[in-house]
């Protein structure tokens, strides 16, 4: 029996031995009380949050079990593919387009990993095209799908392990390999490997709250061979001085074709934005000409309402390359305001009067008047780098991608005395975050020091 009459009451809290608490989400459905007990407060709030939305969409709820179809539907999934398309149904609605493409790009690695040992296994590049451009995304599901990934479609629904045998130990090494590894077969760069997992657990913790495993069975295996350790302060050889800082943005307006209006020329002042400003890449394409205070003398203010991270059109809601954000580790409507030096005043004054602003405002835009993509930009700056250091410089970390000016004058800033409060204001960051980040390029008493263990030593020889 079927029944609409639901009522889903506020989570209890239950007091047990010590100071363990549990959580329990109550709700009736059709005069009969139905309960769920969770360990912790996130897992019982989402798993009341998934009641109300259903409720909300007028779904019905079984009377025997307590549940709408679309719990019950993805409690019971046949197979991991099937799940984790259920998954991303969930996810997809409040996912950054970024978040989105990273989700993917884990399930792409590790679903032809859990699978049955069957014949006709498709290649490896079949099974990637068609998980990611037919199965996951949930846009592109119901898309025709070519004739020679129709057989891979097909293996993959009937190979792909059910989601109970996903827990196996042996499976979840495996999948936990798998995810470490290229394409090519090489270890995966550190942070790769972390944010991949990361979606991998999510996943299954989700299998658990639905009730589908009892338990994450990542939590009982230890991986020593990936515990790799991942650097998670600025190495100090990125960052240049100030000097170099600025023939690196002489040598960009070098950049392009002679006789024309170069490529390089146009973004002299967004590479300036992130030495002089700190700016983020996504947040100097977001910059609009509303958004400027540029004083013909004196300082003046950018003031950051906006964040456009390239993502691609497929990961995006409006279609577009680049997705539309607030500003990062802020609220939606936050915004943030950064006084500029009058050299980057200049810089934007003379950007505006030579190349105008994008229909929308934005200072900074292509030819056509789109976003600059991101691999315009660092060709421009790969470009420059070879202009304007050494061979030596060139074949070092030396400002080796453009993010590395937003790291040098954040170290100028903190090793010019200005409080870490007001630099972690300015560049986006939490306080804590900006010591940690940048703790290796702030300089300390190196000198003091070595006099003093040199002095220690002389006087332990007496």
């Amino acid at each position: 029996m079927k029944s609409r009459s639901v009522r889903v009451w506020d989570i209890r809290v239950n007091k047990g031995a010590g100071k363990k608490k549990t959580y329990t989400v109550r709700w009736i459905v059709g005069g009969r009380e139905k309960s769920r007990n969770f360990a912790t407060r996130a897992l019982a709030d989402n798993y009341r949050s998934d009641l109300m939305q259903a409720i909300n969409r007028g779904e019905a709820f079984d009377d025997a079990t307590g549940l709408p179809d679309s719990m019950v539907k993805s409690k019971a999934a046949a197979s991991w593919l099937e799940f984790v398309q259920a998954y991303l149904d969930m996810k997809w609605p409040g996912a950054a387009a970024k978040s989105r493409g990273s989700m993917v790009d884990a399930l792409v690695t590790v679903t032809p990993v859990l699978v049955r040992d069957q014949a006709g296994r498709p290649s490896a590049d079949e099974l990637r095209r068609v998980l990611r451009d037919h199965l996951l995304p949930p846009a592109l599901r119901e898309a025709d799908v070519p004739a020679e990934l129709g057989p891979a479609l097909r293996w993959l629904r009937r190979a792909s392990l059910p989601v109970t045998e996903v827990g196996e130990p042996a499976t979840v090494r495996a999948a936990l390999d798998a995810l470490a590894l290229r394409l090519d077969g090489r270890p995966a760069a550190p942070t790769t490997v972390r944010r991949k997992r990361s979606v991998f657990y999510n996943v299954l913790q989700y299998a658990v709250e639905l009730d589908a495993l009892a338990f994450n069975p990542v939590d009982k295996i230890r991986v020593r061979a990936q515990r790799v350790k991942i650097a998670e302060s600025i190495d100090r050889r990125v960052v240049v001085n100030g000097r170099q800082a600025r023939e690196l943005l002489t040598a960009v307006s070098y950049v392009g074709e002679r006789g024309r209006v170069g490529r390089g020329e146009r973004l002299v002042a967004f590479f300036g934005c992130l030495y002089f400003a700190a700016l983020r890449p996504s947040e100097a394409l977001a910059l609009r000409e509303q958004d400027c205070h540029l004083p013909s003398t004196g300082w003046g203010r950018l003031t950051l309402v906006d964040n456009r991270p390239q993502a691609g059109k497929r990961w995006t809601d409006s279609g577009e390359v680049h997705d539309r954000r607030g500003l990062k580790h802020r609220a939606a409507a936050d915004s943030r305001v950064v006084p500029i030096p009058p050299e980057l005043v200049g810089l934007l004054r003379r950007h505006v009067d030579r190349f105008g602003v994008a229909d929308d405002g934005r200072l900074f835009r292509s030819e056509k008047g789109n976003v600059v993509a991101a691999s315009t930009y660092s060709r421009v700056w790969k470009a420059a780098r070879e202009l304007a250091l050494t061979p030596a410089q060139v074949a070092s970390p030396l400002a080796g991608r453009p993010y590395d000016l937003r790291h040098a004058a954040v170290s100028l800033w903190l090793n010019s005395g200005v409080p870490a409060t007001d630099v972690a204001a300015r560049a986006g960051h939490s306080v804590d975050v900006l010591l940690k980040v940048y703790a290796k390029c702030i300089d300390g008493q190196e000198s003091t020091v070595n006099q003093r263990i040199e002095a220690a030593l002389r006087g332990s020889d007496a």
